[in-house]
């Protein structure tokens, strides 16, 4: 056998690689996590949209593991899935969480230097952005079903902004603050991390 032919085998080996059983508990159990902040801290909020911890806990996921697009994808869906669970617009976050991950992992692939020293800033940029397509997805899917007529209750869109640009703020220091202590947690490299 060639060195070509075993090169070639290797290659084909690695790309048929999923997610181990490792990154899917990983990520079920930070999609937990995210729902109970979205328990405790959208107890607080009386009326209409509240914030989503969950997309932190993804965005999280996506950065740790790296997974590939259709794996991200089932990622965001479950998001949804698990952001039913709470009160709220029914199906909306089945549409907003998947837009959310695929951005999350459209923004890994970017290859920026966004550094301060030895530590990453794009950890922190990619999950608000990730955090604001989920939010404005959610927000725009909303007035598409109230402008349609549908039973769904529409708050002042200053209001939502305001939801929206928090939760993003708050999940992008959250997913900053956890990137590399639970990358150190779980034995995964962090020396001249590339975050990429």
């Amino acid at each position: 056998m060639s060195q070509e032919t075993m090169n070639k085998r290797t290659i084909q080996t690695k790309s048929g690689k999923g997610m181990s059983i490792t990154d899917i508990l990983l990520v079920g159990v930070l999609l937990a996590a995210g729902a109970v902040l979205k328990f405790f801290v959208g107890s607080l909020f009386t009326a209409g949209m509240k914030p989503n911890f969950i997309i932190a806990m993804y965005c999280l996921a996506i950065l740790i593991i790296k997974p590939r697009l259709s794996e991200t994808i089932i990622i965001g869906i479950l998001a949804g899935i698990v952001s039913q669970f709470f009160p709220g617009t029914p199906y909306l976050n089945l549409i907003s969480e998947p837009v959310g991950a695929v951005v999350m992992y459209l923004m890994m692939l970017i290859p920026l230097k966004l550094d301060i020293g030895k530590v990453s800033l794009k950890p922190i940029i990619a999950t608000f952005i990730a955090t604001l397509s989920s939010g404005f997805t959610f927000l725009g899917a909303l007035y598409v079903l109230f402008y349609a007529g549908a039973n769904v209750s529409a708050m002042p869109v200053a209001v939502f902004l305001g939801i929206i640009l928090g939760t993003a703020t708050i999940n992008a220091v959250i997913v900053e603050v956890l990137y590399i202590p639970l990358k150190l947690a779980l034995g995964k490299k962090v020396t001249n991390d590339p975050v990429q």
